[in-house]
């Protein structure tokens, strides 16, 4: 089994890169959160991988951390949802926002990833209750938002950005500041950002 690789990354054609590991290029498909926090080509890096072993192929996914591989770990014994689906998922959303729809049983913000439909959702929500680590034991940044920054960001998904884009936009956005003023204040952040 191949768990880790470190090396220099050559290519980046998302959702797959191809790392230089001792004279040796790996293709490894990686999640969208992966592959945004990546180095530019030539830069060491290093993935935590699964290796999915088929008749017809080897595949290679590769994850930044290794709270992210145990969810994909996780997501991919579920019945139906396979390394695809499960790069969606980790694509669409950060492992703490799906601790936190887990933990909730919101399968509304599982069926806006693509892919995903109310019966998968609500599969998810049932398989994966208890198996997130630290859905647990306590969540952390996104999943701890208060139920004013959760309102925000629920606007900014339904404005068609991501949670990742969500999330980040809310960071900054002081407690006091009224659900009106928060969603124009983060979308004051997205359109600095772009």
């Amino acid at each position: 089994m191949i768990g880790r690789l470190q090396g220099v990354l050559l290519a980046k054609q998302p959702p797959q890169v191809v790392l230089n590991v001792g004279g040796v290029g790996y293709e490894v498909d990686v999640p969208m959160s992966t592959f945004f926090d990546l180095p530019v080509v030539g830069e060491p890096v290093t993935l935590y991988t699964h290796l999915m072993v088929r008749e017809d192929a080897h595949l290679l996914f590769g994850f930044a951390t290794e709270t992210e591989r145990e969810a994909f770990r996780q997501l991919v014994k579920i019945s139906g949802v396979g390394a695809r689906t499960a790069l969606a998922l980790l694509s669409g959303m950060t492992v703490t926002d799906l601790q936190h729809a887990v933990k909730s049983d919101d399968s509304a913000r599982l069926v806006k990833i693509p892919g995903i439909g109310k019966k998968t959702a609500e599969r998810l929500l049932l398989e994966l209750r208890g198996k997130l680590g630290a859905a647990e034991a306590g969540l952390t940044s996104a999943a701890e938002t208060t139920d004013h920054n959760r309102d925000v960001i629920n606007a900014l998904l339904s404005l068609g950005y991501n949670a990742r884009e969500a999330d980040w936009a809310v960071k900054h956005i002081p407690q006091e500041t009224t659900v009106t003023d928060g969603i124009r204040l983060a979308l004051q952040r997205l359109s600095k950002d772009k």
